[in-house]
């Protein structure tokens, strides 16, 4: 009769170890979902990956001479539909 509670227990301390692995596990496969931006002009989807990231950088730093960095979601709609500008005009940034 004593060993069903020790089981019952052992398994809820395993479960409880468990379940931190499990929401891990949930929030990598979240951050790998692919953000996409629509770009109004050009009519076309653009991938919002370590890639563009790095030309959105650049085109803020160097072409706009912007002393802060501001997420491209953050920015204006008017200054976004500029950096696609630039972006088609430089498809081969590295």
């Amino acid at each position: 009769m004593q060993r069903m509670p020790r089981i019952f227990v052992s398994l809820c301390l395993g479960a409880s170890l468990l379940a931190p692995l499990g929401m891990q596990a949930r929030d990598h496969d979240h951050d790998k979902k692919e953000r996409r931006y629509y770009d109004r002009e050009h009519r076309d989807y653009h991938a919002w990956d370590a890639h563009e990231q790095g030309a959105y950088r650049h085109w803020l730093m160097e072409e706009r001479h912007e002393r802060e960095y501001r997420d491209y979601p953050r920015i204006e709609r008017e200054r976004q539909a500029e950096y696609w500008r630039w972006r088609h005009e430089h498809l081969d940034w590295h």
